[in-house]
């Protein structure tokens, strides 16, 4: 039998190099490569010079990025990798680092560092001209918390349960006045509009200064209310404290998760149950070009509208206002088309290839078909004289303007017109099912906005740039999600979910540069 040579035993000359295990183009060279030529200034200041050495922060970055371009997202196995794969071994320079260390270092020390370095990734591609940082594509999904599902506060719970608690408060006082002599009976009742501890406390007293004063007949009634009482004493106090804290967790949400008190409950793609279920979530954004994540922000918002101008303040705050006056514009879908941000583009000199909520049924023939002669899109305006044209030819003459605030503080401007006398007209059922005469609100602002946005979307420029939003932007969350299985947060809080989803991408764009 012929067989090369086999013997584990065998000395040689010159000890094995891991460097002649690992190719030329291998992907952990280019992570190598890339984070040997960043700063990690801000990443040096999350250390301190007493105590033992640590372990040196540009090689833990390295494993870290790389262990997410390789699916690896937990650090016991990042720990195991560091012992067993030659890659790793490689990279750390046979480090080996346990998984507390490797947890604490992903959870805090890159908690503050990570953006600038993720940033610096980003101006390394600009370089070599795989981007132009001059035009974005712009989305959003929801991934799920690492949170129990069913551990909600629903804000609207708290103020129903408070209402009830304040009718209580109510009903008992109207008994107590009913029976109580005439020196105890109280000149000037308390209003019961908005609950308050304070309030709880002088209300029971009073009551219970009444019902000891009382010598009705209905002692049953009057055991009832002395229970009721005592209930009122002993718990209400108490939960309003709890709703307090919890109304202070909420601030403008609607919901929270008890074990992620960051987390939203967020209606999901992925619905395991099929019935429509919410979840605890976060909504995280993302600008890309030639899909490269130029810049993501983590939100709880449960909808796109609101965090437009927040994340592009994010890229300005990262890049520099150098970098951000030369975005030149910016395409997304109909969740980002509001006032607040068409306003927010414009003064930023951003041409704005933003659809609104209709565009795309302005575009189906059917719908217009149905509706071109009744929606008031399509009412005649007469910009001179400020007034609509009903489908009858009667004048809509303005009656008044209002005012509304977003829950950005955004103010916003409506006009309202009225017709004069709609009785009698025969297409009255089908133009409006107002008892009164058909009126209407305009916000011209947004209508200008509007027509504006319409004629960048339908431009030849802007046909090529919404094809194009379906495979720059919206393939990265399919990369992540379904190629890479990231659909659900495995830390909590929005810091850390904010560094881990910031891994993900940078191990995104530095997987997209070795491709």
């Amino acid at each position: 039998m012929n067989f090369k040579p086999y013997n584990q035993n065998q000395l040689v000359l010159f000890p094995h190099s891991f460097d002649d295990l690992i190719s030329s183009d291998h992907p952990v060279r280019i992570v190598n490569d890339v984070l040997d030529n960043i700063k990690i200034d801000p990443l040096l200041k999350a250390y301190s010079a007493e105590g033992n050495p640590s372990y040196h922060p540009r090689m833990m970055l390295k494993v870290m990025v790389f262990a997410y371009m390789e699916n690896t997202y937990s650090s016991r196995k990042i720990e195991k990798a560091l012992r067993e794969n030659v890659l790793f071994m490689w990279l750390s320079n046979m480090t080996i680092v346990d998984h507390n260390t490797i947890a604490r270092f992903r959870s805090k020390k890159l908690q503050s560092a990570f953006k600038d370095v993720f940033t610096q990734v980003v101006m390394l591609l600009a370089e070599e001209g795989l981007i132009t940082l001059k035009e974005i594509f712009t989305d959003g999904t929801k991934i799920e918390a690492q949170a129990g599902r069913y551990t909600f506060v629903w804000g609207k719970s708290i103020k129903t349960n408070k209402e009830k608690m304040l009718r209580q408060l109510e009903d008992l006082w109207v008994y107590a006045e009913s029976i109580a002599s005439d020196e105890d009976k109280d000149p000037e009742p308390p209003e019961f509009k908005e609950i308050s501890k304070e309030k709880v406390r002088e209300t029971a007293q009073k009551i219970d200064r009444m019902l000891k004063g009382s010598d009705t007949v209905d002692k049953k009634g009057k055991a009832k209310a002395k229970a009721k009482l005592n209930y009122i004493k002993n718990n209400f106090e108490k939960n309003l404290e709890k709703y307090e804290q919890q109304e202070e967790i909420l601030g403008d949400r609607g919901s929270y998760s008890k074990t992620d008190p960051d987390a939203t409950f967020m209606r999901m793609k992925e619905d395991h149950m099929k019935n429509g279920q919410l979840k605890p979530a976060y909504n995280p954004q993302i600008s890309t070009e030639n899909q490269f994540i130029l810049n993501y922000t983590i939100h709880q918002n449960t909808n796109d509208t609101g965090t437009l101008q927040q994340h592009l303040e994010n890229f300005k705050e990262s890049y520099g206002e150098e970098v951000f006056s030369q975005i030149e514009a910016i395409t997304t879908d109909a969740g980002y088309g509001s006032e607040e941000n068409y306003e927010y583009l414009e003064e930023n000199g951003i041409d704005a290839y933003v659809k609104y909520n209709t565009f795309d049924k302005e575009q189906d023939q059917n719908y217009q078909q149905k509706h071109k002669t009744f929606s008031k899109e399509n009412l005649h305006y007469n910009e001179e004289m400020d007034f609509y044209v009903c489908p009858m030819g009667q004048r809509m003459e303005k009656t008044h303007e209002s005012s509304r605030t977003t829950k950005n503080g955004f103010e916003q401007k409506l006009s309202h017109y009225q017709a004069k006398n709609c009785e009698g007209c025969p297409i009255r059922s089908m133009c409006h099912g107002s008892k009164n005469n058909r009126s209407l609100e305009r916000n011209h602002n947004l209508e200008r906005h509007k027509q504006k946005a319409r004629e960048l979307l339908k431009s030849e420029e802007g046909i090529k740039k919404r094809k194009k939003r379906c495979w720059d932007v919206e393939p990265v969350f399919a990369q992540l999600k379904h190629n890479h299985n990231f659909k659900r947060f495995t830390l909590k809080s929005l810091k850390k979910v904010e560094i881990e989803f910031g891994l993900h991408a940078l191990a995104h764009n530095l997987r997209k540069k070795v491709a």
